[in-house]
């Protein structure tokens, strides 16, 4: 059973001096990327869709997430190495790094 987070994000032309609300980035085992996501929502609709597809049937689950600009990322929950969510306005960011 699928997952999925921001299916009814706005359009982006409503607001087009929009930040995202939070940025995800999620490790896949053997890979040396990670997929790297700005999602609309909160961190616990996030990490909710997460532990569903980690309980389901994980050898056929997919994490599947919609990001800010529509796009539909899916990962198979059993490859996910970690999770990473950083919310805006919880760090603070200086000169060009991240």
């Amino acid at each position: 059973m699928p997952a999925s987070i921001g299916a009814s994000t706005p359009s982006r032309s409503a607001c087009p001096t929009r930040f995202p609300d939070m940025e995800l980035r999620i490790g896949v085992v053997e890979s040396p990327k990670e997929l790297s996501l700005e999602l609309d929502g909160t961190a616990d609709d996030v990490i909710k869709a997460i532990e569903d597809a980690l309980g389901s049937d994980a050898r056929r689950a997919m994490l599947w997430l919609t990001d800010v600009k529509g796009r539909r990322v899916g990962t198979p929950a059993d490859r996910i190495a970690y999770v990473e969510i950083e919310e805006e306005g919880t760090t603070q960011h200086v000169g060009f790094g991240r």
